[in-house]
């Protein structure tokens, strides 16, 4: 599945428990994730959470945005069970 987001293609790499709601994405995202590889998003207590991450090449690369810590990310800091998705921009 791809989705649009400012002018960009995002793929949906993973969708937890049918984490992904498209309209409430939307409202929620901003411009300021355009600079992130991947755009992970997590829901509880009914609220949706992001956060980007990052490939070591990105020019925009800080250790506490590594891709590779993202399941870590998840169990620490997200909810224990919790429903949630990652996005990955495609490169045009």
């Amino acid at each position: 599945m791809e989705i649009d987001l400012f002018d960009k293609k995002y793929k949906v790499i993973e969708n937890y428990n049918e984490a992904l709601n498209l309209e409430e994405l939307i409202e929620k995202c901003t411009d300021y994730f355009l600079d992130f590889d991947y755009i992970v998003g997590d829901i509880a207590y009914g609220k949706l959470r992001l956060k980007g991450f990052n490939k070591k090449d990105n020019k925009n690369f800080k250790d506490i945005n590594d891709f590779s810590k993202v399941r870590e990310y998840i169990r620490d800091n997200c909810a224990y069970g919790c429903k949630y998705f990652i996005l990955e921009k495609e490169n045009v």
